[in-house]
């Protein structure tokens, strides 16, 4: 639409286009926020003139907007003098007066050349020029009304695809309390949106250190845009708080990133500071309505902030300070912290729970945690819920209803992914897990972890060489964190025994990755019959464990030890260690490592009493109810001579036998329902089931990996041969077994009884 002549005014190389609301050089639109061009038609109307700080702020800011005026003044010409290419020192354009305000001192005309002003001072002013002026001053409203419904119109709602990057708050009230804190609110009160998708904090940090800046760099106005930029996102969100008298003004903006045009703003008021989060909270309703999310969406899930975290803003800053910290101890001092100032800080203790390595003491942090979820977001409850049913109480069939609920609602939340896929990964649910982790992937490309559910999920499907792929890209893209256990079983799986001790050594000194890589080395040490030297590695990796305080852990290290004793035959050996173990620690998987290596070390007594504790401390878990007791119960029916009832016993866990739900994804007893009824099948004559069995645990590979019954199953697989009949087939088993455990220590009483056995054979 072309301009009319009226509407434009004229000074150098430049046309101010009032209708519209355009600067123009030489034809070409020139970018400017709607304020600075506000203020230079202000400055227009007078040229020639002083024009007031006062009397800008009356003309562009309106009295019941409460904001830090002088800031946003300077901002404004600031802007305004960069549009122009114009200098503080050395004016063409617009002249400052100290203390007083500004001056406009080119010459301005309009389309038709007629003169609104002289660089010359304060000309007479004939009749004729004020009829001018006073046209021009009602051209110029009509042009700031016409260029604010333009600027409206032009303004777009974002879409379901879009993503935002979140800026830091600019902070002018000299109160430190809202350094970093008023961004978790606006998170918060955001993420509860199911329209609007935040570029995750993991994906902020990975694209600062692609832009050459400290993953801690403050999240600026003009860092957030190249952030916003670089994600391909639409829109760069910030916030300023200032103190204006005794109330606090909050502003929020969304610009676009590409074009920097204002997309909304919206802006909230608190009478004093107990106040600010429920301006906060009103503030982002309201931009999440200008963004275009829809209101019933809105309606729903529209949680207060101060329901959905806390009232205390010193909590909050607590929270925020524990979530942006990546040390373990700082965290957790972060976390109790925060409950300290708010002990109804539901959020606090879901966070503290999932960082807490004590399994009991975790479990009852999220019970906390579950009993005061009634009043927070939908998301939010959604993630304690799942949470605190896989971990609280161990039903992962309500932990995966809640997961399921949370990825449908929120389906850009990938922590709802990764619930789902450990749930999987519990049930030996392996198709689901890759879907679930292909998905994590997606979402989430910014962190190793998806990168290993995924080489997991790939493993556990015998699938070696996506598994190696999905973490040599990992390896590529610079996310190395914990990849070198990944590393490690693959390799074993390759028979690359070169690559192994070349990731055993990489993991030397380095607390996340040390102590497993140890006891991965126990594991294959044992594998291969070498249970000296795994008696060492599994006493560095408890006493690395023990350095970083995880009691345990290293208390579980010596019962998974204790177990490998027991499968040797080396019974007494294993009750000692089994029982040391326990006095240690206690915990759901390390009580089941000890009570299944007392069963086969022959202890029932004990062995009964445990599990039956489990059966009592744990009713409602899915592993210790379906996994671990079928096992344990039916391994006890041994020492009563009673394989049928054994049998009988682990038919429960049939559905859920493929599964590992223990504390790290490649260093925990597996397939044991599997190898227990494989023994019960042998031990009532019924030697074609059994082999059955055994090769099950072969065929599966990727989840046993270099677990002993890994190797054991081909010795147990040529004793179901031999009981069939079929030598040919049994010797050829007992060779494979024996070939693993060709140099093994020569006192283990297995491979005494296996030699033996082998020699019948010939």
């Amino acid at each position: 639409m072309r301009s009319d002549p009226a509407d434009i005014l004229r000074f150098g190389a430049f046309e101010v286009h009032l209708r519209s609301g355009e600067l123009r050089k030489q034809g070409a639109r020139i970018k400017l926020q709607e304020q600075p061009f506000h203020v230079l038609t202000v400055l227009l109307q007078r040229p020639g003139e002083v024009v007031t700080r006062e009397e800008l702020r009356n003309q562009n800011w309106p009295a019941d907007t409460f904001v830090d005026f002088d800031n946003s003044l300077n901002t404004a010409i600031n802007k305004l003098r960069e549009a122009l290419g114009d200098s503080a020192d050395n004016p063409r354009f617009i002249e400052t007066l100290p203390r007083r305000g500004y001056r406009f001192i080119a010459p301005v005309t309009g389309a038709d050349g007629t003169t609104g002003g002289t660089a010359a001072g304060v000309p007479a002013r004939p009749r004729s020029r004020k009829i001018v002026v006073t046209v021009a001053v009602v051209l110029l409203a009509a042009g700031i009304a016409g260029g604010l419904i333009w600027r409206a119109r032009q303004a777009r709602h974002l879409t379901e695809k879009d993503t935002i990057v979140l800026g830091d708050f600019g902070n002018s009230t000299g109160d430190p309390v809202f350094d970093g804190t008023l961004r978790e609110g606006l998170s918060v009160q955001l993420e509860q949106s199911t329209f609007l998708n935040l570029v995750s904090d993991e994906g902020i940090h990975q694209t600062l250190r692609m832009m050459g800046q400290p993953a801690n760099t403050r999240l600026t106005p003009e860092i957030t845009r190249e952030v916003c930029q670089r994600t391909s996102s639409a829109a760069a969100l910030d916030g300023s708080i200032a103190l204006i008298g005794t109330r606090y003004n909050l502003i929020l903006k969304a610009v676009n990133c590409a074009s920097g045009d204002l997309l909304a703003s919206t802006e909230a008021q608190a009478n004093d500071k107990s106040h600010v989060l429920d301006a906060l909270g009103k503030a982002a309703s309201e931009m999440r309505s200008k963004l275009g999310e829809s209101l019933s969406t809105l309606q729903k899930y529209n949680t207060p902030l101060e329901q959905a975290t806390t009232p205390s803003l010193e909590a909050l800053q607590a929270y925020n300070f524990g979530l942006s910290t990546d040390d373990d101890a700082a965290q957790l001092a972060f976390f109790r912290r925060a409950i300290q100032l708010d002990p109804n800080f539901a959020m606090a203790y879901w966070a503290l729970a999932n960082n807490t390595a004590d399994t009991a003491l975790s479990a009852g942090i999220a019970r906390k945690a579950f009993e005061l979820r009634a009043g927070l977001s939908e998301r939010e409850k959604l993630h304690i819920e799942a949470d605190y049913y896989a971990s609280g109480t161990g039903d992962l069939m309500k932990a995966r209803r809640s997961a399921e609920v949370g990825a449908q609602t929120y389906p850009r939340d990938p922590n709802f992914l990764v619930s789902l896929g450990l749930n999987s990964r519990a049930l030996g649910q392996y198709e689901a897990a890759l879907k679930e982790s292909l998905e994590l992937l997606r979402l989430y490309p910014y962190n190793s972890r998806p990168y290993r559910f995924l080489a997991s999920a790939y493993l556990c499907l015998n699938r070696v060489e996506e598994a190696e792929a999905t973490v040599k890209e990992a390896h590529a893209k610079g996310l190395d964190y914990r990849l070198a256990p990944d590393l490690y079983v693959i390799a074993f799986y390759r028979g690359d025994t070169s690559e192994m001790a070349r990731q055993a050594a990489s993991a030397a000194g380095k607390a996340a990755d040390e102590e497993l890589l140890l006891a991965l080395e126990a594991d294959t040490a044992a594998y291969f019959g070498h249970l000296e030297k795994a008696r060492e590695s599994v006493r560095q990796a408890a006493d690395s464990a023990g350095r970083a305080g995880e009691k345990e852990r290293a208390a579980t290290y010596y019962a998974v030890s204790a177990l490998r004793e027991a499968l040797f035959g080396n019974a007494d050996k294993a009750g000692r260690q089994a029982i040391l173990a326990k006095r240690r620690a206690s915990g759901r998987d390390m009580d089941y490592a000890v009570a299944l290596a007392l069963a086969y070390a022959g202890d029932a007594v004990q062995a009964q009493a445990l599990a039956d504790d489990l059966g009592k401390r744990f009713p409602e878990d899915t592993i210790i109810q379906f996994n671990y007791l079928p096992t344990l119960r039916a391994k006890l029916e041994f020492l009563h001579a009673n394989p049928q009832e054994a049998l009988v016993i682990l038919g429960v866990a049939s559905p859920y036998e493929l599964g590992v739900a223990a504390f790290d994804y490649y260093n925990w007893p597996s397939l044991y329902p599997v190898y227990v009824r494989g023994e019960a099948y042998l031990a009532a004559r019924k030697g074609s089931e059994a082999a059955s069995e055994f090769q099950k645990i072969l065929d599966h590979r990727g989840i046993v990996l270099n677990e002993p019954i890994g190797a054991l199953a081909h010795l147990q697989l040529g004793r179901a041969y031999a009981m069939q009949g079929d030598t040919a087939k049994s010797r050829v088993a007992y060779q494979d077994f024996l070939t693993l455990w060709k140099d093994a220590d020569p006192d283990i009483p297995l491979l005494k009884q296996a030699k033996a056995e082998y020699a019948k054979l010939q």
